[in-house]
């Protein structure tokens, strides 16, 4: 196989956490994801509304024709609310896993491999499971005390 001389391999730059650490942000962490939450939710409600109203037999109201670019409207809103609080997170390398059951992944670094924390919003301990990046998304690892990381910055190939 030929390689594309140009081509370079790029390498990203990951922050990793410390479980003392991904604690410390559980105030923040649960601030965002509610919000996050809340504007997909709003943006689900509003879109499944747009596509009622355009779905209703017979010809449109101009009444319907208003509410459902309202509808329309307020998705595209709620859906950019939540972009901006997903960049909030990504901007510490904290990735959403499911923003409707409130769960995020917070990297850290598990026997010289990438892994995730799993925070849970709505678990009364947040940080409780873990997984590394190989395993298949519905992994769950109990958290142990040798689950700790490291702080620093590791290369994702």
């Amino acid at each position: 196989m030929k390689r594309n001389k140009g081509a370079k391999q790029t390498r990203e730059t990951l922050q990793v956490w410390s479980l003392n650490q991904a604690r410390a942000a559980i105030p923040y962490l649960t601030s965002v994801l509610r919000s996050m939450r809340e504007h997909v939710l709003q943006a689900l409600a509003a879109s499944h509304r747009a596509r009622r109203l355009a779905a209703k037999p017979g010809r449109s109201s101009r009444k319907d024709l208003i509410a459902s670019q309202e509808a329309e409207q307020e998705a595209r809103q709620a859906e950019s609310r939540f972009q901006e609080a997903a960049g909030e997170l990504e901007e510490l390398d904290v990735f959403t896993l499911d923003p409707v059951r409130g769960q995020a992944l917070i990297p850290f670094v598990q026997e010289e491999q990438l892994a995730w924390f799993i925070f849970d919003l709505f678990d009364n301990k947040p940080f409780r499971f873990w997984r590394f990046q190989s395993d298949p998304d519905d992994t769950r690892r109990p958290i142990t005390p040798t689950q700790q990381g490291w702080t620093g910055t590791t290369q994702l190939a």
